[in-house]
């Protein structure tokens, strides 16, 4: 018995360190494993890149010949991006803003009274002869009760104002010349404008309108109808606003008011005022009679409403003392 432990423990040694050994011959083994496995990965793994290599040749060839011109001259590209800027700057410097003006013109001139007609007509037939519109004209003749006046208004293309205005000087005397100028760009800009979105949108309500795939209800063609009809009107007023602005913008406005030589007196008669009170001594009268009329013409009324029924009244009593009396 004394010697029968010692050879269970020797046998339990041996049997544990064999035990130990095959732990560590499967631990080498599985490491092994995973090495050739990574190995096999790597040197499976850069066979994938040719394929995309070649279509990048096939397909992308000119992009990498310009990525590496431009990364062989960055300098040169550089030089090349602020052309169209500057390009599109000269553009704008020679293209110069377009300014709408309404320019305006009031003159005044003198010529003597026996040639206001006949300065007033030549200044006419010279309007026919330009890119002049006639707006009006008055022609008042002189008389012994009033002065001789004349006016036209036209609208002349600034051309032909020099030419209008060298006529005008050769047969009267410019005695007042006042010019004014008004901006009417924005206003042009705005009515553009609006008639260029008004224009869209009425273009687009007819295609609604002949469009045959979309089902619409009878409201809705009626609502599109109304629409179409309100843009419409929009547009035409639009547009008429335009005209009007064209003229006012394309054509300066001329106002000329003709008027007679004033003649003064000399010496100290124009100062005389018994002189000038025998002049004005039939105007005065005519006033003064005029002034009576008018008074008997608001008093006579009142006579025969008043004053005679009071004489007769007055006259019964007289009578009636009288007799008493006798």
């Amino acid at each position: 018995m004394p010697h029968r432990k010692p050879l269970v423990s020797s046998r339990f040694a041996r049997h544990r360190t064999g035990i130990v050994l095959l732990a560590l011959a499967a631990a080498l083994s599985m490491a092994g494993c995973g090495q050739k496995r990574d190995a096999g990965s790597s040197s499976e793994a850069p066979p994938p890149p040719a394929p995309m290599q070649a279509t990048a040749n096939y397909g992308g060839g000119m992009a990498m010949k310009e990525s590496r011109a431009r990364a062989a001259s960055p300098q040169a590209e550089s030089a090349r991006a602020p052309a169209p800027v500057a390009a599109s700057a000269d553009q704008a410097q020679q293209t110069p803003f377009q300014r709408y003006l309404a320019v305006r013109q009031e003159l005044n001139v003198e010529v003597p009274s026996e040639q206001l007609p006949d300065a007033w007509g030549k200044v006419r037939d010279l309007c026919d002869t330009l890119k002049c519109e006639l707006l009006s004209s008055s022609l008042l003749r002189e008389t012994p009760q009033q002065v001789g006046k004349a006016m036209l208004e036209m609208r002349v293309e600034p051309a032909d104002v020099d030419k209008l205005l060298n006529g005008l000087a050769g047969v009267a005397k410019v005695v007042s010349q006042n010019t004014t100028s008004e901006d009417k760009t924005s206003e042009v800009i705005d009515v553009e404008a609006r008639i260029k979105n008004r224009t869209e949108f009425r273009d687009s309500l007819r295609l609604m309108l002949r469009d045959k795939t979309t089902k619409r209800d009878m409201s809705d063609l009626l609502e599109i109808q109304r629409t179409l009809a309100d843009t419409q009107a929009e547009l035409d007023s639009s547009a008429t606003q335009r005209k009007v602005l064209e003229q006012q913008t394309s054509k300066q406005h001329i106002q000329i008011q003709f008027t007679t030589t004033r003649v003064l007196a000399q010496g100290g008669q124009s100062y005389n005022p018994m002189m000038r009170a025998l002049r004005q001594a039939g105007s005065v009268l005519a006033e003064s009679v005029g002034a009576l009329i008018t008074f008997l013409a608001a008093v006579l009324p009142w006579l025969l409403l008043v004053v005679l029924p009071f004489g007769w009244l007055v006259r019964v009593l007289w009578r009636r003392r009288r007799s008493k009396i006798a």
